[in-house]
């Protein structure tokens, strides 16, 4: 959590300080995907295919289902703790943009609601699949629980890497997401 917390404070101050370092690796990796799109038109529909299945909506989605599991297998708590989590993320992802309001990419390949910082995909996501991993972890086994952690650790990073591959967000705004949604996580 400390390290999380650290990698989402640094890169806020370095927004909004300014930080050369950081604006140039943003840059870099924007403008490297903006011109990989510009070549190859089927970049964009791919990212923003994955962009769509693994969107935050999607999993808020999943753990109300999760959360009406629980209640009927009588897990309250397990209930409780997906409603706390995951179907917060919306409320949360707001509060953070707001605080924050940058600006989003003007490469932006889609169109994209909101601010930028910190990344509401990479945020959610995280804060779902690790939620949802939480609960279905103790009921797998060996190998099972091996391939779940790596496919959540998979879709988390999909999520963030279409983000910024779309231009919708910077480098910067993903890793402050995916530190703040572990943050949240984890308290």
């Amino acid at each position: 959590v400390a390290v999380a917390v650290v990698v989402y404070v640094l890169m806020l101050v370095g927004y909004r300080q300014g930080w050369t370092w950081l604006a140039d690796v943003d840059s870099a990796a924007l403008d490297a995907s903006y011109d990989v799109a510009g070549k190859h038109p089927i970049w964009v529909r791919v990212w923003d295919g994955i962009s769509g299945v693994f969107e935050p909506a999607v999993f808020r989605a999943a753990g109300m289902l999760a959360v009406l599991a629980a209640v009927l297998r009588r897990r309250l708590r397990a209930a409780l703790f997906l409603l706390v989590t995951v179907e917060v993320t919306g409320i949360l992802t707001v509060l953070a943009k707001g605080s924050v309001g940058r600006p989003r990419p003007v490469t932006a390949l889609v169109s994209a609601t909101s601010t930028s910082f910190p990344s509401g995909h990479a945020l959610g996501v995280m804060i779902s699949v690790g939620a949802l991993l939480l609960l279905a972890l103790p009921a797998l086994r060996g190998n099972a629980r091996v391939v779940a952690v790596i496919a959540g650790v998979l879709v988390v990073g999909a999520g963030g890497v279409a983000r910024v591959a779309l231009n919708v967000h910077h480098p910067s705004d993903v890793l402050a997401g995916w530190a703040l949604g572990w943050t949240y996580l984890t308290v």
